[in-house]
């Protein structure tokens, strides 16, 4: 939290004095300045006065500008200055929630520096489109290169990528032309990055595009997934619920957990109760068919290498892989002692 050193609601009372009475009750009224930190529309402040909405606009915007030409606003230039000197070392460019939060978390000191960027002449606004945020800035060009590279960075991303954050940073310090020194730091970077609605940040630290479920997840399959992700090993589903708990702060149950992990194709049964992704290498099905597929892909084998192999995608004892090896339904020894799948179980 930054610590100012100037009294906003002070500052802005003061720059208040400079309007007359309507004019400056409107302004309270539309920037919630008054006791309460709630915001009024033009039209509902209409119909309080009895007056058309676009009446309440050219009342606001001469007010505004009344304000900006008054004594009051030269001589509050320091806090002015002040909040300039906090945008450009915070990066120059923010998404105007970051940027107020950084200042406040009292809504009604927020509406007091949210009115003073309005007046200031050097602060400008760009209201949030399908690509970015609510956002300020002070200048043009140096705007333009932080949402050129934000854009860049985007085109570049999987739809299903989840990368560490200091990958992305780094992905990101090379979509950045020309930027000044002084504003390439993890802090500012991360800064930029949240005025874009196409990335975002998974509870876990990890990027990706914002509406990829793993980066925010939409229930307990997603959670999951994320918590074996970080885990990097088969995991109980006992387990799994407890993290989903203690990571996300979501109520998981053991069972509905349980459920969701049968149900979703992502994961992958290994051994009693444990659970690992399909995309680490594991296949499904019960043991006969992780038998079936390794003789597939690699030919006759063994007892010993079947086994062994057999053993790294299931947490079995050897007596259940060869338990199966010796039903002749799904396999056969030849002379050598190796096994293959026995025609039937080809076949099927």
């Amino acid at each position: 939290m930054i610590t100012l050193n100037f009294k906003p609601k002070a500052v802005v009372k003061n720059l208040l004095k400079s309007l007359g009475e309507r004019p400056r009750e409107v302004i309270i009224r539309r920037y919630g300045l008054g006791k309460e930190a709630d915001k009024m529309t033009l039209e509902s402040i209409g119909k309080l006065y009895d007056i058309t909405r676009e009446r309440v606009r050219q009342i606001e915007n001469h007010a505004i500008a009344a304000i900006q030409k008054s004594k009051e606003h030269e001589a509050e230039q320091a806090a002015f200055s002040e909040l300039e000197s906090i945008l450009n070392g915070m990066g120059g460019v923010m998404a105007e929630e970051d940027l107020l939060d950084a200042v406040s978390k009292d809504p009604g000191v927020q509406n007091h520096i949210y009115f003073m960027l309005v007046l200031g002449r050097v602060f400008k606004w760009q209201k949030e489109d399908e690509n970015f945020k609510h956002r300020w800035h002070i200048e043009d060009e140096h705007a333009r290169k932080v949402e050129d590279a934000l854009r860049k960075l985007y085109k570049n991303l999987k739809d299903d990528e989840i990368i560490p954050e200091s990958e992305m940073l780094e992905s990101f310090l090379g979509h950045l032309e020309q930027v000044n020194d002084k504003y390439r730091n993890k802090e500012i970077l991360k800064r930029w990055l949240n005025v874009s609605k196409n990335v975002a940040k998974n509870p876990l630290g990890e990027w990706g595009v914002s509406h990829s479920s793993n980066i925010r997840a939409k229930g307990m399959r997603d959670y999951a997934y994320l918590v074996l992700r970080k885990h990097g090993s088969p995991i109980h589903f006992r387990e799994v619920a407890k993290q989903i708990e203690k990571v996300f702060g979501k109520k998981a149950h053991v069972a509905t957990t349980h459920n969701e992990l049968i149900k979703d194709p992502r994961f992958v049964l290994v051994g009693r109760g444990l659970y690992a992704l399909k995309e680490w290498g594991y296949v499904t099905g019960v043991v006969k068919d992780v038998i079936k597929n390794i003789l597939e892909k690699h030919g006759p084998l063994t007892k010993k290498d079947i086994i062994e192999k057999v053993m790294k995608e299931r947490y079995v004892k050897e007596n259940t892989i060869l338990v199966n090896l010796q039903n002749p339904k799904h396999f056969k020894k030849d002379k050598e002692g190796k096994y293959t799948a026995a025609a039937s179980a080809v076949s099927k």
